[in-house]
């Protein structure tokens, strides 16, 4: 079972960029890794992907503005988000699943087995 650590959440201002880290127990290789988020009184929202194959997905918030990627001699996968704005402020939950949902959407947050206990997030206009 692989464990989770997110970190790098914090409160910033508008305009400013951040990246978050998500630490794992383990071997990330197999892994299809997602990084979500859930802001006040909304529904967690799918942000971001990467998996086998190096396939990567955004959602359409974050695209163009947002960089997933993995250091897998290090565990961490990382989302970058530039040009922030106050609509980013959420608590950031990444999260894995194995190689059997491969052929699941990756937006569907419940074929991730595995999750973080979240980084928030807060910016300021």
């Amino acid at each position: 079972q692989v464990e989770l650590v997110e970190s790098g959440g914090g409160l910033v201002q508008a305009g400013d960029s951040l990246r978050l880290s998500c630490a794992a127990s383990e071997s990330l290789i197999t892994y299809g890794l997602a990084w979500f988020r859930q802001a006040p009184g909304h529904d967690r929202e799918f942000v971001a992907f990467t998996g086998p194959g190096d396939s990567i997905i955004y959602s359409d918030s974050v695209k163009g503005r947002s960089t997933i990627s993995i250091n897998n001699s290090k565990n961490t996968v990382f989302l970058q988000i530039d040009s922030l704005e106050p609509e980013d402020t959420a608590i950031y939950y990444c999260a894995a699943r194995g190689t059997q949902s491969i052929y699941v959407p990756a937006r569907l947050e419940d074929s991730y087995k595995y999750w973080g206990q979240g980084t928030q997030v807060t910016v300021s206009s």
